[in-house]
């Protein structure tokens, strides 16, 4: 089965060097002078976290996977107009630009839509920014789901969305460091860098819900959401959760949204407090929510 072969799985081939390149970080951190005192490097407990915030995630994208790809095949097989081949240049492009555009809006969606932003808020808990906090992914991947769906419709063989997101992954994992600066300014303009994806981690009004780029920045450029580092962000939430516990990082905002749609008493209000943006109370507007507060505990 391709998913299980470790050549056609970018992220189970990547994973030994993911470790190595996170010990190297931390020699850095120890034993190279930092550009800067701001630097945090590494906290054990955080940092420990993050790591098991990333096993777990193991076992929920395994189930992701099982789960989406009978519902993917059922679709390529019955509903896909025409099917294209899994052994040319050019479809795997195409298939890597789109995933990469279908990612961008999947990541804006987490962010502003509440029922969204609790499962993925957990990857912005950290208020480090290193390696280890690349690994700080959520346990709830169900949003992947409804933006991966037109490719299997569109001739994708839906074993390759898996391969083609994890490149994805596995490029991003390399923008989650401080040890990197700005890059040549034609990197800068085509694609995710560090800088950029800092920007995305900071819970600065000036940075919060910006760059929302997997591999290609291009996205936030034309769709409005582009921010250029103009200093080290502030990392984590807008309100810091305070706590290294993981279930209460995962499952903690789910608890908080079940309890302002229990309390409620309008319906409006109760699909209102899913699907409008983090922070939003009865009586504002959609625009109204919009403005960062501190109250959001967006990051």
């Amino acid at each position: 089965m391709e998913l299980l072969d470790p050549l056609k799985n970018p992220t189970l081939a990547a994973a030994p060097f993911f470790v190595l390149t996170l010990l190297l970080e931390i020699a850095a951190f120890k034993w190279l002078e930092s550009d800067t005192h701001e630097m945090r490097g590494y906290e054990k407990k955080d940092a420990r976290t993050s790591l098991v915030m990333g096993v777990g995630s193991i076992v929920s994208s395994a189930v992701f996977k099982a789960g989406t790809l009978v519902v993917f095949v059922a679709m390529s097989v019955y509903l896909a107009p025409w099917h294209l081949p899994d052994d040319t240049w050019w479809s795997w492009a195409l298939l890597i630009v789109g995933l990469d555009l279908a990612f961008y809006l999947q990541h804006r969606f987490v962010h502003r839509v509440r029922i969204g932003w609790a499962a993925h808020q957990a990857h912005h808990s950290s208020e480090y920014f290193n390696f280890s906090t690349a690994l700080r992914q959520k346990w709830n991947p169900w949003a992947e789901a409804i933006f991966w769906a037109p490719f299997p419709l569109l001739g994708f063989e839906p074993w390759m969305l898996y391969v083609a997101f994890g490149f994805n992954l596995v490029f991003q994992f390399f923008q989650h460091t401080e040890r990197v600066g700005t890059m040549w300014w034609p990197i800068e303009l085509v694609f995710n860098t560090p800088s950029h994806h800092r920007v995305h981690h900071g819970s600065d009004p000036e940075y919060l819900d910006k760059n929302y780029a997997g591999i290609f920045i291009v996205w936030d450029r034309m769709f409005g959401t582009f921010q250029e580092e103009l200093h080290r962000p502030t990392y984590g939430l807008t309100v810091p959760v305070g706590t290294f516990n993981v279930l209460t990082l995962q499952y903690g905002p789910f608890v908080a949204l079940a309890r302002d749609v229990r309390a409620a008493e309008r319906w409006r209000d109760k699909i209102g407090y899913v699907v409008m943006p983090p922070g939003w109370h009865p009586g504002e507007s959609r625009a109204d929510a919009e403005q960062p507060r501190e109250v959001t505990a967006r990051g």
